[in-house]
């Protein structure tokens, strides 16, 4: 396979990336470790309020993607000095759009939350996590952006800091605050919300300050004055708004898939948050390949390699299989071991076994999926991979229909995230080998 990027540097991209994105998973890690042991309500409450949390952030993250494109294709094309105006039209975009999204919450999230859940102890413990939860939200949205710019100009290391950082202060607070240790008052799921609340202020504030000193006088021009750029606002508006609705698409019928579930009963929904929990520490590794995936292909594009997407892509799905093996093995071999770590009920743990060999197969096809659909939003062309992803998330939805239908067994439930997979990847492949991608401009 002939690429101008090596291994090497698919590997020097990649790691920091699924360190960064292993902040996140450990907050729901831990909240989920920790609530498990107080029972199947506080264990469905956080997950649901976690899931509705996540669905309002993914629009955050889309224009984040959609800003991570454009310097990536800046920086390929070595235009440093322009990737500073790119910053800051963004980061108007992200507070103003971050605000808005906090008011939604504030205003209708109890409407919402209590149309959506029908177990009235479900809902009482999300309203209890969300109200705490929401106001971290614009702080997200700028955690997402610092990401972003860190991830288009190859830099990614700052995002093993922060992780630590955050990851660090949410399992010491989630312990003081759930469980009321080292004199802090017992909170519960409150606790769990409040201590990951922190955690994502804190690494706003570590991202602003290293990118202030380390980039401050770079040849990017990050904090030197830019007047306002209409045609640059418009660029990205154009490339980010369906990036934002495609992921709002994706985690909104994520989301769905946890709503059915949660009317199949209050076991099912419990099972399902150790399962969630168990899949996001798998999806790790893809989480970091899908990122570089979608950088590395505008980076090579700006740089005059178009040629060169369809055999990078491959490589990187290579490698990404390559780092979910060992996890997807101590799931295999040691499943009682895993669970463990979530519940000490163990008729919990063996009905939720199945299931983890379920995820375990869908992280193979996710790997492929996913790090190939990034692909095609790295050529630009982000309304191509709103429309593609739009039409299979319908089949998702109705598979997870009939199934949620027709049984009460969870695992079979859990075979949506193969068919997702395997249907991205075939249209992802298709469109990268035969679709007029090579001279869209951004």
């Amino acid at each position: 396979m002939i690429t101008s990027i090596s291994t090497k540097e698919i590997w020097r991209i990649a790691v920091p990336i699924m360190i960064g994105n292993l902040a996140q998973t450990l907050i729901t890690f831990t909240d989920t470790a920790f609530l498990g042991h107080l029972g199947l309500i506080a264990l469905g409450s956080s997950m649901m309020a976690g899931m509705y949390y996540f669905v309002f952030t993914t629009m955050a993250m889309g224009l984040a993607i959609g800003i991570q494109i454009i310097i990536a294709r800046r920086f390929g094309a070595q235009e440093y000095n322009k990737i500073g105006s790119i910053f800051q039209h963004g980061a108007a975009s992200i507070l103003i759009f971050g605000l808005l999204l906090f008011t939604i919450m504030r205003i209708f999230s109890g409407s919402l939350l209590d149309f959506i859940i029908d177990s009235d102890n479900i809902y009482a413990g999300a309203m209890e996590y969300i109200n705490v939860r929401q106001f971290g939200i614009v702080f997200v949205c700028f955690n997402y952006l610092f990401r972003a710019l860190y991830t288009g100009l190859s830099n990614t290391k700052v995002i093993t800091y922060t992780t630590i950082i955050m990851a660090t202060v949410n399992i010491v607070l989630d312990y003081c605050l759930i469980f009321g240790k080292l004199g802090l008052p017992e909170m519960g799921i409150a606790g769990a919300a409040l201590a990951s609340l922190i955690a994502e202020v804190t690494a706003t504030i570590f991202f602003f300050v290293y990118t202030y000193v380390k980039l401050g006088k770079s040849e990017y021009e990050l904090f030197k004055h830019h007047g306002y750029n209409k045609e640059l606002t418009i660029n990205i508006v154009r490339i980010a708004t369906p990036t934002m609705f495609q992921k709002l698409f994706s985690f909104t019928t994520w989301f769905i898939f946890f709503i059915l579930v949660e009317k199949m009963g209050e076991e099912a929904i419990g099972i399902s948050s150790i399962v969630r929990s168990v899949y996001m520490i798998l999806f790790i590794p893809v989480f970091g390949f899908l990122a570089t995936s979608n950088t590395v292909t505008s980076r090579i594009i700006g740089a005059g390699h178009a040629d060169e997407v369809l055999t990078t892509v491959l490589r990187i799905i290579f490698n990404c299989i390559l780092c979910c093996i060992p996890l997807i093995l101590v799931c295999v071999f040691f499943p009682t071991t895993v669970m463990s770590i979530y519940t000490d009920d163990m008729m919990l743990a063996n009905a939720a076994i199945p299931s983890i060999y379920v995820i375990c197969g869908a992280i193979i096809c996710q790997a492929i999926g996913a790090v190939t659909f990034e692909s095609v939003s790295g050529t630009g062309n982000t309304n191509a991979a709103l429309w593609l992803e739009f039409g299979i998330l319908i089949l998702y939805i109705v598979y997870i229909w009939l199934l949620t239908s027709i049984t009460t067994h969870v695992e079979w439930v859990w075979t949506c995230e193969c068919l997702y997979g395997g249907l991205i990847a075939i249209v992802s492949i298709l469109y990268i080998k035969f679709a007029n991608w090579k001279k869209l401009k951004i």
